[in-house]
C-alpha cells in the first residue's frame, strides 16, 4: 500500500511517469522502505496506462465491493505537470462536534485541593 501511495504523491506531485527512484526517494524521505520487486510489479502494472483512467476503474471496483453506497473522492493531476495542489473533487462535510459537559467535583463531597 506504500508504494502505492508513493506514486500517487509523485503523479500528484507533477511527475506523470515515476520511476523506481523516486518512488524509492518518496519513501526514504518519511523513513520507510519497500522491496524493489513491489516497485517494479506496481511500474509494470501502470505502465502506458492513463493516472485518472487507473483511478476511474479503481473507484468503480471499490463502489463494487463496497455495494455501491461507498463515495470515493478522486483528485485530478496537476494539468501539464503544472505544480500546485489538487482541488478535491468532492467536498468533505465537517461533523459538528458534540461538546461533552465536564463533570463536576461537586457532588461529589470533596475537592482535590482539600
Amino acid at each position: 500500500m506504500k508504494v502505492v501511495a508513493a506514486y500517487l504523491l509523485a503523479v500528484l506531485g507533477g511527475n506523470p511517469s515515476p520511476s523506481a527512484d523516486d518512488i524509492k526517494n518518496i519513501l526514504g524521505a518519511v523513513g520507510a522502505e519497500a522491496e524493489h520487486e513491489l516497485i517494479e510489479l506496481l511500474l509494470t502494472e501502470v505502465k502506458g496506462k492513463d493516472f485518472n483512467e487507473l483511478l476511474a476503474s479503481g473507484s468503480e471496483k471499490i463502489s463494487a465491493v463496497a455495494g455501491g453506497g461507498a463515495a470515493v473522492a478522486v483528485a485530478a493531476a496537476p494539468a501539464g505537470g503544472a505544480g500546485g495542489g489538487a482541488a478535491p473533487a468532492a467536498e468533505v462535510k465537517e461533523e459538528k462536534k458534540v461538546e461533552e459537559k465536564e463533570e463536576s467535583d461537586d457532588d461529589m463531597g470533596f475537592s482535590l485541593f482539600d
